[in-house]
């Protein structure tokens, strides 16, 4: 009887154990695959900046500074490798969307552009990526809170540290972006 007791306690924690490890495991690949999501719209944007440069090119031509900013970011952007600490993407991809407003920017200066068919649909697709982004960016901090909080919550910590888990950083907002916009009338 005393046996069976004690091989019935080693059978539930080595399952006990078993599912923390695999739990740890879901976190784990939920929070790279939020991060591919994120990947998988900087590369739309990536692909739509090109059309977007050439199209504004044509009725802006004495905007060449702000255009080239934009060229130079987006390269500096697709020629990151794969591995790149997530943080340091981020904070080029905000660089390029600060950009991406300069350019939206200057249509108020250029009717013709304003009204040209492709800027403005290249525009709505910019935008709409743009939300994508912050969208997917939600989600890869929500799934690093989920896995981070298992790294921390015990018992699941010490199956972590077992097996070496390491913590997630969240994506941050730059600090300029933070700030209360000013409004003046």
């Amino acid at each position: 009887m005393g046996l069976i007791i004690v091989i019935a306690l080693v059978v539930i924690v080595v399952a006990v154990y078993i599912s923390m490890y695999n739990g740890l495991q879901r976190a784990k690949v939920n929070t790279d695959e939020s991060w591919s999501q994120i990947d998988v719209q900087l590369k739309r944007r990536n692909d739509l900046i090109p059309n977007l440069v050439e199209t504004t090119k044509g009725y802006a031509k004495h905007e060449r500074e702000t255009l080239s900013k934009v060229v130079e970011l987006r390269n500096q952007m697709v020629a990151l490798p794969a591995d790149v600490d997530p943080q340091k993407k981020m904070e080029l991809s905000n660089q390029l969307t600060d950009s991406l407003k300069s350019i939206f920017a200057l249509a108020e200066n250029y009717p013709d552009l304003k009204a040209s068919q492709n800027f403005t649909q290249l525009q709505e697709e910019l935008t709409n990526t743009e939300n994508k982004i912050a969208y997917s960016r939600q989600l890869f901090n929500s799934s690093a809170a989920v896995y981070n909080q298992k790294l921390l919550t015990f018992p699941s910590n010490v199956v972590a540290k077992m097996h070496h888990f390491t913590k997630v950083n969240y994506l941050e907002i730059p600090a300029e972006e933070k700030e209360a916009p000013k409004v003046s009338f």
